[in-house]
């Protein structure tokens, strides 16, 4: 079955190519398809072209269709082309012509665009409840430990005095500038672009704002043909907020294999998180972080993807997009895979507490030495010469007092500000109201 058969029969080479694998990736947007089927036969009942009775009996079945992809039983038969023939046909087995009326008013183009925004608005929600977790846990881990000093860095070379309270916070902060630009995809992708039909509208008075409302949508693509222009640029908006939690995430995994190495030693992790050397008994490998910056970098590669796919199309729809999902689809399975194991591996890392005393890091103090010289009177430029020639004639001796107070600062992390601040960010995110809208429809 295909929506658009016209009784000529397609040759299976080409019909195979052109699905692809559209019928393995349509499993995910099953129940969100028939979700925006709710919405749209809601919306036909009320212009007309549908009765009440025939919305009663279509919605019924569109529920028990629901459950069945939620219970994971929902496939789509050998024949049918994509998960909205195979909605359709469920439809008419069951109730005959009247199943047949559900795609007036509307194309495959914008009912796609429906289940991919439905989808992948969830999908942004799983990831937020996620990364709020991992949040959590950096937060925690830096009130634990903000009394531990460690060396801070720069070209690599011991530089400053930091801390695990400081670095703990550091990624805490990177994860709620992450969420700042996964609302801003969010508020993007939460736009209804169901009745914009194939991209220029419909001669049916279509009730755009009421689908938009039943569905938890904030607004509509006002423009019919932006609508489907929003195909593929909302998938690349999304891919490009993944991929910013990715490249926090590399980077954290990047500075914990560091940190275990032998010649850091700051940080290390309980055997049964490791693994070790087929020859080399003594080995305890980060495996699980070097697996996160691996599959983190690569998730950084999926905007990259997106864009090659869609730079040069013209307006209107093209088959390419297709192929977007590809790209798109696990990437957010992986994207959650890496913030759980991410979180849990924060959460057993153990510390090295006496880190300073090791003699190669003496010479981190010298700019808290300068910056006593300052306090008591002396002008910045000679005293850091002053320290400076102390080095170098090895009469330098570190005084490892540390008393910072400003904002952010070793002794002032001010966790509680970057707290708020994600809160804050957080509650611009509608989840509840749109459960709520969700719910409401699948009674």
């Amino acid at each position: 079955m295909k929506l658009w058969d016209k009784g000529v029969e397609v040759e299976k080479k080409i019909e195979s190519f052109t699905i692809g694998r559209d019928k393995e990736f349509d499993l995910y947007l099953a129940e969100h398809d028939v979700i925006g089927s709710i919405a749209h036969i809601i919306m036909l009942e009320k212009i007309g072209l549908l009765t009440s009775d025939e919305l009663i009996v279509l919605k019924k079945e569109l529920i028990n269709i629901y459950n069945t992809a939620k219970n994971g039983a929902f496939y789509i038969e050998e024949g049918i082309e994509d998960v909205h023939s195979q909605v359709e046909l469920l439809l008419t087995k069951k109730l005959g012509d009247i199943g047949k009326k559900i795609h007036s008013g509307r194309s495959r183009n914008d009912q796609v665009l429906v289940d991919l925004k439905l989808y992948m608005r969830k999908e942004i929600y799983e990831i937020s409840q996620l990364l709020i977790k991992l949040f959590n846990s950096f937060i925690s881990q830096s009130e634990k430990y903000k009394n531990v000093i460690i060396p801070g860095y720069t070209h690599l070379q011991v530089a400053m005095p930091s801390s695990f309270g400081l670095w703990f916070g550091a990624y805490a902060e990177s994860l709620s500038d992450d969420l700042q630009l996964l609302l801003s995809a969010y508020l993007i992708n939460n736009q209804n672009p169901l009745g914009s039909g194939a991209g220029y509208g419909s001669s049916f008075p279509l009730d755009r704002q009421l689908t938009t409302d039943l569905l938890g949508f904030n607004n509509p693509n006002v423009n019919s043909v932006y609508a489907q222009m929003s195909r593929g640029k909302s998938e690349k908006i999304v891919s490009f907020a993944i991929s910013t939690i990715a490249a926090t995430l590399s980077k954290f995994a990047t500075d914990a294999c560091l940190y275990m190495n032998q010649n850091f030693a700051f940080i290390g992790l309980p055997d049964n998180l490791t693994t070790g050397s087929s020859i080399m008994p003594h080995k305890k490998n980060p495996d699980v972080f070097e697996l996160i910056r691996g599959k983190c970098n690569k998730l950084q590669s999926v905007s990259n993807e997106i864009l090659i796919i869609t730079n040069n199309l013209p307006s209107g729809y093209f088959r390419d997009m297709q192929i977007i999902k590809e790209s798109i689809f696990p990437a957010f399975s992986e994207l959650k895979t890496c913030l759980e194991i991410t979180n849990h591996i924060t959460n057993n890392i153990i510390i090295n507490n006496d880190i300073i005393d090791d003699e190669k890091y003496k010479y981190l103090f010298s700019v808290e030495n300068v910056n006593t010289e300052v306090l008591n009177g002396v002008a910045f430029r000679d005293a850091y010469k002053k320290i400076a020639k102390e080095i170098q004639t090895g009469t330098y001796k570190p005084q490892k007092e540390i008393n910072h107070t400003h904002l952010g600062s070793i002794g002032n992390l001010s966790n509680n500000l970057i707290e708020e601040k994600i809160e804050k960010i957080y509650n611009q995110f509608n989840f509840k109201q749109i459960d709520s809208k969700i719910n409401t429809l699948i009674k």
